[in-house]
């Protein structure tokens, strides 16, 4: 798979090609003249319900598919499990959840369904412009805190599970991941490290590509799942 830096680096011309998925009508053409207003965006389609919105994305396959979670016939979470699953391969598309309801049950859905990121719909036009960009450059659209919280709430095993260390990466690359899944950012994680910012980017490129992650996002919930942090321990 190819990991979400990278593809960043491949896409270099055109701006980036964005799925409107929900239900409603007024929603969409809210959310179309927002990004469009935005620089370097251009919406490719939109989708009434969860099957359109995933015969559009596998038709079009955009950078980015703004995706509600509650739409008849398919709601977002299963849309976005059938786009990004196991089963479709190296998709170049990624999926933000966009959603009215501030429920942490949906947000670590969306995580685990391959979802980079959530958004609430009241968020300022600027901000779901920036997401846009930053989810198809491959940065995590979520804060460290919320990422923390959520996962800390819904991953928790009775007994913690054995560190399973990734022999892919170097030493090094498991120092950056372990602390990238306690939520540091590039420049804590070089302030700690003695190393600079380029450097810690270098990392974590190599990171999620040896380990087939989309993005910073995934690397926090497969170092929850492989016990390389625990919930509580960061």
């Amino acid at each position: 798979m190819t990991d979400g830096t990278t593809a960043a680096k491949e896409r270099t011309e055109g701006p980036l090609r964005v799925l409107l998925a929900d239900d409603q009508a007024l929603v969409r053409a809210g959310f179309r003249v927002i990004l469009s207003s935005g620089e370097g965006i251009e919406v490719v389609g939109e989708a009434g319900d969860g099957e359109e919105a995933v015969e559009l994305a596998t038709r079009l396959r955009p950078d980015v598919v703004l995706m509600d979670v509650q739409m008849p016939k398919l709601d977002g979470l299963e849309a976005t499990r059938r786009l990004l699953g196991p089963a479709r391969g190296d998709h170049p598309t990624k999926v933000i959840i966009l959603t009215t309801f501030d429920r942490e049950d949906y947000l670590f859905e969306a995580l685990q369904a391959g979802a980079s990121g959530f958004l609430l719909k009241n968020a300022s036009p600027e901000d779901l412009i920036e997401s846009v960009h930053v989810v198809a450059r491959g940065d995590a659209l979520l804060s460290p805190e919320v990422t923390r919280r959520v996962i800390a709430r819904f991953s928790s095993p009775r007994v913690a599970p054995p560190v399973r260390r990734p022999p892919e990466l170097t030493d090094r690359e498991f120092e950056v991941l372990t602390l990238l899944a306690k939520g540091a950012s590039n420049a804590e994680i070089a302030e700690q490290l003695f190393l600079g910012e380029t450097t810690v980017k270098t990392h974590v490129s190599r990171i999620l590509a040896k380990l087939g992650l989309r993005d910073r996002t995934h690397a926090v919930v497969y170092a929850y799942e492989n016990g390389i942090v625990t919930p509580g321990g960061a």
